[in-house]
């Protein structure tokens, strides 16, 4: 499965010159966690509720702005990234969400809770468990059976 399929059409933006208040308000309202910088129709960064403080950092927000909080560097993928490397991106990485590009168009975001609702809903194919062969002499096992048969023809050396 794709990102194409999954991720949310309608990113919600905002401008780096923007009250970290009115931000974080906008965002309670409209019940998302992650809002998309953007300043002369580029991205510029990603900033979220928890960047934002939370609920009880509502007199240090009143006096910044958006840019004060915001994260800088944007980890993105395209439509075509797979689910997979998607969850990976956003595990490697530590980030909550994954604006997606096709060539300099921002086109959705995908967030963590896309990615567990549609693990949730039973969406992504389940993946077919292949046959695991033992082979012999491998790993410890192969490193002492040499070391017995070495340790007899030394020992007649002496």
């Amino acid at each position: 499965m794709r990102l194409t399929d999954i991720k949310t059409k309608n990113v919600v933006q905002t401008t780096s010159s923007r009250s970290a208040a009115d931000a974080f308000a906008d965002m309670q309202r409209r019940g998302i966690h992650h809002l998309v910088v953007v300043d002369a129709g580029k991205v510029v960064g990603v900033v979220s509720d928890r960047d934002l403080g939370g609920a009880r950092a509502a007199t240090t927000r009143a006096q910044r702005q958006v840019a004060d909080y915001m994260t800088r560097t944007v980890v993105s993928a395209t439509p075509e990234t797979t689910v997979r490397q998607a969850a990976n991106l956003l595990r490697g990485r530590g980030v909550g969400c994954l604006p997606v590009f096709a060539g300099d168009k921002l086109t959705g975001i995908v967030t963590t809770t896309d990615l567990l609702d549609m693990i949730g809903r039973g969406m992504e194919r389940s993946v077919v468990e292949s046959k695991r062969w033992t082979l012999s002499r491998r790993g410890a096992n192969r490193r002492a059976t040499e070391a017995a048969r070495k340790a007899p023809a030394q020992r007649g050396k002496r």
